[in-house]
């Protein structure tokens, strides 16, 4: 079959590939879409995935094909999204309910061989069945909105929270998107990105602006979200915090990326510091939100282009251009 392959650092191809076959408790989804993710871009830098070469891919959907000897939940023909994640459930992390935090985490396209390909292979645990109406080619969307549940579970946010979001790409959309359905009183977004920032308005923002000093909030903001990864929005965002509110580092940022904080005034103000870290407990929640349509697809994936072009795709990704950029084998 074909597939992309992130060989070594900075290089990916498409090449062909052993076609897959599924154990016992697993099936082979012939992929309709993959969507490109930060994450794939920390691969190609080398960060993340423990080794290379592999084949990328970790937000997927498709068509059931083949199923293992023990298969029962699904059938040949269903169509189905796939939660990436792979846990041992056995460490601590996975027996206090941690499982994103699993001392031997694992995820497909991360850890083994993703989406990026025409077919891949996944645990029948991971599947979650489509609905009819729900095309297969725009639900490589559930994973990331997955992540972006989980966001909101780290948040408890209250009714009526005034929302600070930095960036607005496929993830501080989708958090656009859960602020505006979780009582906000009010949703700003913050990007240097002029036509990612027209986009945050269509979705319909309270405010937007290329620099936070433009929006008027002296006091600060409840809730305030990264969901860019870079050093100087996380720098902004933690000053923006009002008092008794909490910053969300929500965006993956480079491993060397730091920042300082004000321990005084984390103290004296209450405000709280944390972090989301994938998927946990969230990705059936996501699939059903997005069959009944918190997402519209087509303002969220920006370009749909052919496996043949993976390379190219990752190169527009990293250049900023576009949203959801997906792949179609």
């Amino acid at each position: 079959m074909k597939a992309a392959v992130i060989e070594s650092v900075g290089r990916a191809v498409v090449t062909e590939v052993p076609d897959p076959t599924p154990g016992p408790r697993e099936v082979v989804v012939e992929v309709a879409a993959c969507g490109l993710c930060g994450t794939d871009l920390h691969i190609l830098q080398g960060e993340f995935a423990p080794k290379l070469p592999i084949v990328p891919g970790h937000e997927f959907a498709g068509e059931v094909v083949g199923v293992g000897t023990q298969v029962t939940e699904v059938s040949v023909g269903d169509r189905v999204a796939v939660d990436p994640s792979l846990y041992c459930h056995e460490c601590r992390y996975c027996r206090t309910g941690h499982n994103n935090l699993c001392e031997r985490w694992a995820a497909i396209g991360v850890t083994t061989a993703g989406g990026a390909a025409q077919y891949a292979v996944a645990p029948v645990a991971n599947c979650v069945k489509l609905p009819e109406h729900v095309r297969t080619q725009d639900a490589a969307l559930v994973e990331p909105l997955s992540c972006a549940v989980r966001g909101y579970d780290v948040l408890r946010s209250r009714l009526g929270a005034h929302v600070l979001i930095y960036g607005s790409g496929t993830m501080g959309l989708m958090m656009l998107e859960l602020a505006k359905r979780t009582g906000a009183a009010s949703v700003d977004v913050v990007d240097v990105n002029p036509a990612r920032l027209e986009t945050a308005r269509r979705l319909g923002v309270s405010a937007s602006a290329a620099d936070p000093d433009e929006l008027d909030r002296p006091q600060g903001w409840d809730l305030v979200v990264d969901a860019t990864g870079n050093a100087a929005a996380i720098q902004d965002g933690l000053g923006r915090v009002a008092k008794a509110g909490t910053f969300l580092q929500f965006g993956v940022a480079d491993y060397a990326t730091r920042v300082t904080i004000d321990p005084y005034r984390i103290y004296n103000q209450e405000i709280t510091i944390t972090g989301s870290m994938a998927v946990l407990h969230s990705f059936e929640r996501a699939a059903e939100l997005f069959a009944n349509g918190v997402l519209d697809p087509e303002i969220f994936i920006s370009d749909r282009v052919p496996l043949e072009q993976y390379p190219r795709a990752l190169e527009q990704f990293a250049s900023g251009i576009g949203r959801k950029i997906v792949v179609v084998p």
